[in-house]
């Protein structure tokens, strides 16, 4: 069964991949590990449902067990590392509004990153570990959608896998009000701040505070839905560990025809697969068109550029096109 999503979705999420990666490295000098976390997460989900589109386009047939392995996992784990990566954006947000000096040491920068590493990567391990626990199988497969994770529903589920999104978002949105709060009380040592560093702008501050909130508007309603969703739908007694992975090598596959008559199944999935490009195109938006990207543009292009004009006249010296201007 064909899709009018399809090549449409995977065009613009495999374009998607690549663009939120363009600011990586001034993102790595300004030693901003929350926005790099969230471009290599946002980028991973991505390109990781634009392969399962692409693959499993026309059909649901278990063709590579191993990278369904590998991708279900990685649905789970971008689920709450988005979310955790915009949790350090706001974190950092804060830190730098509510500063008491003008400049950081270099140990409270690698602090910083430990920090935001340990939430960005640790919250994602954790709630695999957590996923795992009450994964009642391997995985599904839907047609035009690919490999997804498939979770037991039973109330263990919702403290392990449920709440964390909604949780991670909470706080960020106490971050962001309260880097708003800080910055309107120390205005003037702010600015200071930003005069002495060279990683960072006031323009640079707000697009991350803007990205950060985009974010939160659209993950944090979005596990919200799923919350709703699991709670509303039949939830089976926890037995044990043993009963729920009984028969966990089993795979379900779900033709489009059947998984499309659910419309819960249709909204559930489009909102998991369009977040992760919607929030890939928001974080180019704001930082594609930078006046830094546009010099690094520059940077890249400059030698392509130099080496096309090296190139174009030793063509036009060669003989072969010495004998096509003669022939015309």
């Amino acid at each position: 069964m064909s899709s009018f999503e399809y090549p449409a979705y995977s065009v613009l999420a495999l374009i998607a991949a690549v663009l939120v990666v363009v600011p990586l490295p001034w993102h790595l000098q300004a030693w901003n590990s929350g926005t790099c976390l969230f471009m290599f997460w946002t980028s991973i989900g991505c390109l990781n449902y634009a392969v399962n589109a692409i693959v499993w386009h026309a059909d649901a047939l278990d063709r590579a067990p191993v990278w369904c392995d590998i991708s279900s996992r990685i649905i789970v784990a971008v689920g709450v590392a988005v979310p955790a990566a915009s949790l350090c954006i706001n974190r950092r947000l804060y830190k730098i509004a509510s500063v008491t000096a003008v400049t950081m040491t270099r140990a409270e920068k690698h602090r910083a990153v430990l920090v935001d590493l340990a939430i960005g990567l640790g919250i994602p391990i954790a709630q695999l570990v957590a996923e795992f626990i009450v994964s009642g199988h391997r995985y599904d497969i839907y047609e035009q959608v690919g490999c997804y994770p498939f979770i037991y529903n039973t109330p263990l589920t919702f403290p392990l896998v449920s709440v964390w999104p909604i949780i991670i978002g909470l706080c960020s949105a106490v971050y962001c009000v309260l880097s708003l709060r800080a910055f309107a009380i120390r205005r003037a040592q702010f600015q200071q701040y930003l005069a002495a560093s060279s990683s960072l702008t006031i323009g640079r501050y707000f697009r991350l505070m803007a990205i950060a909130s985009v974010e939160l508007l659209c993950t944090t309603p979005i596990a919200a839905y799923g919350l709703y969703v699991n709670a509303t739908s039949p939830i089976f007694p926890w037995v044990s560990f043993a009963d729920t992975h009984f028969g966990y090598s089993r795979v379900d596959k779900y033709p489009a025809v059947i998984w499309k008559s659910s419309s819960t199944a249709i909204i559930s999935f489009e909102f998991s697969r369009w977040s992760v490009v919607f929030c890939a195109f928001v974080f180019f938006m704001f930082f594609g068109f930078a006046d830094e990207a546009r010099r690094n543009y520059n940077k890249v292009l400059a030698p392509v550029v130099a080496l096309a004009r090296r190139v174009v006249p030793a063509k036009r010296s060669h003989p072969v096109y010495k004998y096509v201007l003669r022939s015309h």
